[in-house]
């Protein structure tokens, strides 16, 4: 399954997996093969970050 490519629905896609099936970014990014300094990068672009303690872009 490809990610979505739009930052905004990339973040809202992200999220949910994050709250739905992963405890933090590196397991999601092993599980479904995503570079991870990339998808931080993509959504840095629209001012989110990656929160480890709420384990969410916010």
């Amino acid at each position: 399954m490809a990610i979505p490519q739009d930052p905004t629905i990339l973040l809202s896609y992200i999220n949910t997996q994050l709250r739905d099936h992963y405890s933090n970014l590196e397991k999601l990014g092993d599980d479904l093969n995503i570079d991870i300094e990339e998808l931080k990068n993509k959504l840095s672009s629209i001012d989110y970050v990656y929160d480890k303690e709420l384990n969410k872009f916010i």
